[in-house]
Protein backbone atom coordinates (compact mmCIF):
# COMPACT_ATOMS: atom_id res chain seq x y z
CA UNK A 1 0.00 0.00 0.00
CA UNK A 2 1.32 3.46 -0.88
CA UNK A 3 1.01 6.60 1.22
CA UNK A 4 1.01 10.09 -0.30
CA UNK A 5 3.16 12.75 1.36
CA UNK A 6 2.98 16.43 0.37
CA UNK A 7 6.17 18.26 -0.51
CA UNK A 8 7.37 21.74 -1.39
CA UNK A 9 10.32 22.59 -3.64
CA UNK A 10 11.94 25.93 -2.90
CA UNK A 11 15.05 27.85 -3.84
CA UNK A 12 16.83 29.11 -0.73
CA UNK A 13 19.03 32.20 -0.40
CA UNK A 14 17.39 33.60 -3.52
CA UNK A 15 14.72 36.16 -4.39
CA UNK A 16 13.83 34.66 -7.76
CA UNK A 17 13.22 31.11 -8.99
CA UNK A 18 16.06 28.99 -10.40
CA UNK A 19 18.70 30.66 -8.25
CA UNK A 20 19.93 29.80 -4.78
CA UNK A 21 20.00 26.29 -3.34
CA UNK A 22 17.27 23.80 -4.16
CA UNK A 23 15.44 22.14 -1.28
CA UNK A 24 12.67 19.59 -0.92
CA UNK A 25 10.58 19.99 2.24
CA UNK A 26 8.15 17.31 3.39
CA UNK A 27 6.01 19.22 5.91
CA UNK A 28 4.15 16.15 7.26
CA UNK A 29 6.80 13.42 7.40
CA UNK A 30 5.56 11.50 10.43
CA UNK A 31 5.24 7.83 9.52
CA UNK A 32 8.25 7.72 7.20
CA UNK A 33 11.03 5.32 8.17
CA UNK A 34 14.71 6.27 8.14
CA UNK A 35 15.17 4.24 4.97
CA UNK A 36 12.22 5.91 3.25
CA UNK A 37 13.55 9.38 4.09
CA UNK A 38 16.90 8.43 2.61
CA UNK A 39 15.24 7.07 -0.54
CA UNK A 40 13.21 10.25 -0.96
CA UNK A 41 16.31 12.42 -0.51
CA UNK A 42 18.09 10.31 -3.14
CA UNK A 43 15.08 10.66 -5.47
CA UNK A 44 15.05 14.47 -5.26
CA UNK A 45 18.87 14.40 -5.41
CA UNK A 46 19.29 17.92 -4.07
CA UNK A 47 22.15 18.67 -1.70
CA UNK A 48 19.63 18.20 1.12
CA UNK A 49 15.99 17.39 1.74
CA UNK A 50 14.17 18.27 4.98
CA UNK A 51 11.58 16.14 6.78
CA UNK A 52 9.29 17.87 9.27
CA UNK A 53 8.00 15.85 12.20
CA UNK A 54 6.05 16.40 15.40
CA UNK A 55 8.27 17.82 18.15
CA UNK A 56 9.60 15.59 20.91
CA UNK A 57 10.77 18.31 23.33
CA UNK A 58 7.96 20.84 23.19
CA UNK A 59 9.35 23.13 20.49
CA UNK A 60 7.84 24.13 17.14
CA UNK A 61 8.81 21.12 14.99
CA UNK A 62 11.40 18.38 14.76
CA UNK A 63 13.42 18.45 11.51
CA UNK A 64 15.61 15.73 10.03
CA UNK A 65 17.94 16.53 7.14
CA UNK A 66 19.26 14.08 4.54
CA UNK A 67 21.77 14.46 1.73
CA UNK A 68 21.48 11.96 -1.15
CA UNK A 69 23.78 9.63 0.81
CA UNK A 70 23.28 10.20 4.55
CA UNK A 71 21.55 12.08 7.35
CA UNK A 72 23.32 15.17 8.73
CA UNK A 73 22.84 16.68 12.21
CA UNK A 74 22.42 20.26 10.98
CA UNK A 75 22.53 22.28 7.77
CA UNK A 76 21.78 25.88 6.95
CA UNK A 77 19.62 26.10 3.86
CA UNK A 78 17.27 23.27 4.96
CA UNK A 79 16.41 25.25 8.10
CA UNK A 80 15.92 28.51 6.20
CA UNK A 81 13.89 26.76 3.50
CA UNK A 82 11.80 24.72 5.92
CA UNK A 83 10.89 27.79 7.97
CA UNK A 84 10.02 29.61 4.74
CA UNK A 85 7.92 26.76 3.33
CA UNK A 86 5.93 26.33 6.53
CA UNK A 87 5.40 30.08 6.90
CA UNK A 88 4.43 30.52 3.24
CA UNK A 89 1.92 27.66 3.47
CA UNK A 90 0.24 29.18 6.54
CA UNK A 91 1.45 26.61 9.04
CA UNK A 92 2.46 29.40 11.45
CA UNK A 93 -0.60 31.60 10.89
CA UNK A 94 -0.93 34.84 8.90
CA UNK A 95 2.65 36.10 9.58
CA UNK A 96 1.38 39.56 10.43
CA UNK A 97 4.43 40.23 12.60
CA UNK A 98 7.95 38.89 12.95
CA UNK A 99 8.17 35.62 14.84
CA UNK A 100 10.68 32.97 15.90
CA UNK A 101 10.23 29.21 15.62
CA UNK A 102 12.51 26.54 17.05
CA UNK A 103 13.42 23.30 15.30
CA UNK A 104 14.64 20.24 17.18
CA UNK A 105 17.57 18.63 15.37
CA UNK A 106 20.33 16.13 16.06
CA UNK A 107 22.86 18.96 16.55
CA UNK A 108 20.59 20.76 19.02
CA UNK A 109 17.91 23.44 18.93
CA UNK A 110 17.81 25.77 15.92
CA UNK A 111 15.86 29.01 16.42
CA UNK A 112 14.77 30.65 13.15
CA UNK A 113 13.48 34.23 13.00
CA UNK A 114 10.86 34.82 10.27
CA UNK A 115 9.55 38.10 8.91
CA UNK A 116 7.80 39.36 5.82
CA UNK A 117 9.75 42.18 4.18
CA UNK A 118 8.18 45.27 2.58
CA UNK A 119 8.57 43.71 -0.88
CA UNK A 120 6.54 40.67 0.23
CA UNK A 121 9.53 38.32 0.45
CA UNK A 122 9.72 36.06 3.51
CA UNK A 123 13.09 36.45 5.20
CA UNK A 124 14.42 33.78 7.58
CA UNK A 125 17.51 33.86 9.79
CA UNK A 126 18.77 30.97 11.92
CA UNK A 127 21.04 30.87 14.93
CA UNK A 128 23.49 27.99 14.77
CA UNK A 129 22.78 25.21 17.28
CA UNK A 130 26.33 25.02 18.61
CA UNK A 131 29.01 27.52 19.53
CA UNK A 132 32.12 27.83 17.42
CA UNK A 133 34.44 24.82 17.45
CA UNK A 134 37.86 25.01 15.79
CA UNK A 135 39.63 21.74 15.01
CA UNK A 136 43.03 20.95 13.63
CA UNK A 137 44.82 22.87 10.91
CA UNK A 138 45.69 21.11 7.66
CA UNK A 139 48.65 21.53 5.30
CA UNK A 140 47.61 23.79 2.48
CA UNK A 141 49.14 21.37 -0.03
CA UNK A 142 46.40 18.84 0.84
CA UNK A 143 43.59 21.32 0.28
CA UNK A 144 45.23 22.69 -2.88
CA UNK A 145 45.56 19.15 -4.29
CA UNK A 146 41.90 18.40 -3.55
CA UNK A 147 40.83 21.47 -5.55
CA UNK A 148 43.40 21.44 -8.36
CA UNK A 149 45.00 24.65 -7.14
CA UNK A 150 48.57 25.76 -6.55
CA UNK A 151 49.67 26.01 -2.95
CA UNK A 152 50.14 29.75 -3.25
CA UNK A 153 46.48 30.13 -4.27
CA UNK A 154 45.70 29.47 -0.60
CA UNK A 155 46.28 32.41 1.76
CA UNK A 156 47.51 31.59 5.25
CA UNK A 157 48.18 35.08 6.70
CA UNK A 158 45.00 34.93 8.82
CA UNK A 159 44.71 31.16 9.28
CA UNK A 160 45.82 27.82 7.88
CA UNK A 161 43.16 25.62 6.24
CA UNK A 162 41.14 24.79 9.32
CA UNK A 163 38.39 22.46 10.47
CA UNK A 164 35.56 24.66 11.79
CA UNK A 165 32.04 23.83 12.97
CA UNK A 166 28.93 25.40 14.45
CA UNK A 167 27.02 22.13 14.17
CA UNK A 168 28.52 20.57 11.04
CA UNK A 169 32.29 20.49 10.36
CA UNK A 170 33.98 21.94 7.27
CA UNK A 171 37.53 22.46 6.10
CA UNK A 172 37.72 26.23 5.57
CA UNK A 173 40.47 27.83 3.48
CA UNK A 174 41.02 31.37 2.23
CA UNK A 175 42.00 31.92 -1.41
CA UNK A 176 43.99 34.87 -2.72
CA UNK A 177 41.46 36.16 -5.26
CA UNK A 178 38.36 35.47 -7.36
CA UNK A 179 40.42 33.95 -10.15
CA UNK A 180 41.65 31.22 -7.79
CA UNK A 181 38.10 30.73 -6.51
CA UNK A 182 36.82 30.27 -10.07
CA UNK A 183 39.57 27.77 -10.95
CA UNK A 184 38.77 25.34 -8.12
CA UNK A 185 37.73 21.87 -9.31
CA UNK A 186 37.25 18.58 -7.50
CA UNK A 187 40.23 16.22 -7.71
CA UNK A 188 38.92 13.10 -6.05
CA UNK A 189 42.35 11.72 -5.18
CA UNK A 190 42.93 14.86 -3.16
CA UNK A 191 39.65 14.37 -1.32
CA UNK A 192 40.69 10.78 -0.63
CA UNK A 193 43.89 12.15 0.91
CA UNK A 194 41.89 14.47 3.15
CA UNK A 195 39.72 11.57 4.27
CA UNK A 196 42.86 9.55 5.02
CA UNK A 197 43.80 12.30 7.51
CA UNK A 198 40.60 11.55 9.41
CA UNK A 199 38.94 14.68 8.06
CA UNK A 200 35.35 14.95 6.86
CA UNK A 201 36.25 16.24 3.39
CA UNK A 202 33.61 18.95 2.99
CA UNK A 203 35.70 21.89 1.79
CA UNK A 204 34.52 25.49 1.99
CA UNK A 205 36.71 28.10 0.29
CA UNK A 206 36.37 31.86 0.31
CA UNK A 207 37.98 35.06 -0.85
CA UNK A 208 37.47 38.58 0.40
CA UNK A 209 35.59 40.86 -1.96
CA UNK A 210 35.56 44.62 -2.46
CA UNK A 211 32.31 44.98 -4.41
CA UNK A 212 28.70 44.63 -3.28
CA UNK A 213 29.74 41.51 -1.36
CA UNK A 214 32.15 41.13 1.53
CA UNK A 215 32.97 37.49 0.78
CA UNK A 216 32.63 35.10 -2.15
CA UNK A 217 32.54 31.38 -1.39
CA UNK A 218 32.26 27.87 -2.83
CA UNK A 219 31.70 24.51 -1.10
CA UNK A 220 32.52 20.99 -2.33
CA UNK A 221 31.31 17.78 -0.67
CA UNK A 222 31.66 14.94 -3.22
CA UNK A 223 31.59 12.19 -0.58
CA UNK A 224 28.11 13.40 0.47
CA UNK A 225 26.82 13.23 -3.10
CA UNK A 226 27.18 17.02 -3.44
CA UNK A 227 29.90 17.85 -6.00
CA UNK A 228 29.29 21.55 -5.37
CA UNK A 229 26.69 23.36 -3.28
CA UNK A 230 25.23 26.65 -4.52
CA UNK A 231 24.57 28.06 -1.01
CA UNK A 232 25.81 26.52 2.23
CA UNK A 233 24.36 28.16 5.30
CA UNK A 234 26.14 25.96 7.83
CA UNK A 235 29.55 26.49 6.20
CA UNK A 236 29.14 30.25 5.91
CA UNK A 237 27.91 30.35 9.50
CA UNK A 238 31.09 28.54 10.55
CA UNK A 239 33.14 30.95 8.41
CA UNK A 240 31.48 33.90 10.17
CA UNK A 241 32.43 32.39 13.52
CA UNK A 242 36.03 31.84 12.42
CA UNK A 243 36.44 35.39 11.10
CA UNK A 244 34.95 36.85 14.27
CA UNK A 245 37.27 34.66 16.34
CA UNK A 246 40.29 35.95 14.44
CA UNK A 247 39.29 39.61 14.75
CA UNK A 248 41.17 41.36 17.59
CA UNK A 249 38.02 43.04 18.91
CA UNK A 250 36.93 41.60 22.25
CA UNK A 251 33.29 42.74 22.06
CA UNK A 252 31.61 43.33 18.75
CA UNK A 253 28.93 42.22 16.30
CA UNK A 254 30.08 41.40 12.77
CA UNK A 255 28.12 41.25 9.50
CA UNK A 256 28.99 39.92 6.05
CA UNK A 257 27.13 39.83 2.73
CA UNK A 258 28.17 36.63 0.94
CA UNK A 259 27.87 35.46 -2.67
CA UNK A 260 27.92 31.75 -3.49
CA UNK A 261 26.79 29.64 -6.44
CA UNK A 262 27.91 32.16 -9.06
CA UNK A 263 30.19 29.65 -10.80
CA UNK A 264 27.27 27.17 -10.94
CA UNK A 265 24.97 29.81 -12.46
CA UNK A 266 22.76 29.55 -9.36
CA UNK A 267 23.68 32.86 -7.69
CA UNK A 268 22.91 32.96 -3.99
CA UNK A 269 22.97 35.77 -1.45
CA UNK A 270 23.56 35.00 2.23
CA UNK A 271 23.86 37.37 5.17
CA UNK A 272 26.03 36.10 7.99
CA UNK A 273 26.64 37.60 11.41
CA UNK A 274 28.50 36.75 14.57
CA UNK A 275 28.63 38.19 18.07
CA UNK A 276 31.73 38.28 20.24
CA UNK A 277 31.68 38.91 24.00
CA UNK A 278 34.76 39.06 26.22
CA UNK A 279 36.86 37.67 23.37
CA UNK A 280 34.60 34.67 22.76
CA UNK A 281 32.28 34.06 19.81
CA UNK A 282 28.93 33.49 21.51
CA UNK A 283 26.65 33.08 18.50
CA UNK A 284 26.59 32.88 14.70
CA UNK A 285 23.67 33.49 12.38
CA UNK A 286 22.86 33.09 8.69
CA UNK A 287 19.84 34.47 6.85
CA UNK A 288 18.28 34.99 3.46
CA UNK A 289 15.16 34.97 1.32
CA UNK A 290 13.55 31.95 -0.38
CA UNK A 291 11.04 31.37 -3.16
CA UNK A 292 8.54 28.55 -3.69
CA UNK A 293 9.09 26.75 -7.00
CA UNK A 294 6.69 23.79 -6.90
CA UNK A 295 4.51 21.64 -4.69
CA UNK A 296 2.96 18.21 -4.97
CA UNK A 297 2.81 14.78 -3.38
CA UNK A 298 5.14 11.82 -3.47
CA UNK A 299 3.92 8.23 -3.09
CA UNK A 300 5.87 6.08 -0.67
CA UNK A 301 5.57 2.38 -0.01
CA UNK A 302 5.02 -0.80 -1.95
CA UNK A 303 2.83 -0.64 -5.01
CA UNK A 304 0.42 -3.42 -5.78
Amino acid sequence: MTRAYPFFLCDVFAERPFAGNQLAVLPEADGLSDGEMQQIAREFNFSESAFVLAPERGHTRRVRIFTPTCEVPFAGHPNIGTAFALAASGAFGPLAAAMTVTFEERAGLVPVAIERRDNGAIWCELRAPQTLSIGKALPRRLVAAALGLAEDDIVTAAHEPQIVSVGLPFVIAELKNRDALARARIHINGFDALAAEGVVPDVHIYTRSADEFDLRTRMFAPFDGVPEDPATGSANCALAGLLAHLDPAADSRFHWRIAQGVEMKRPSVLRASAEKVDGNVVETRIGGASVLVASGTIDVGERA
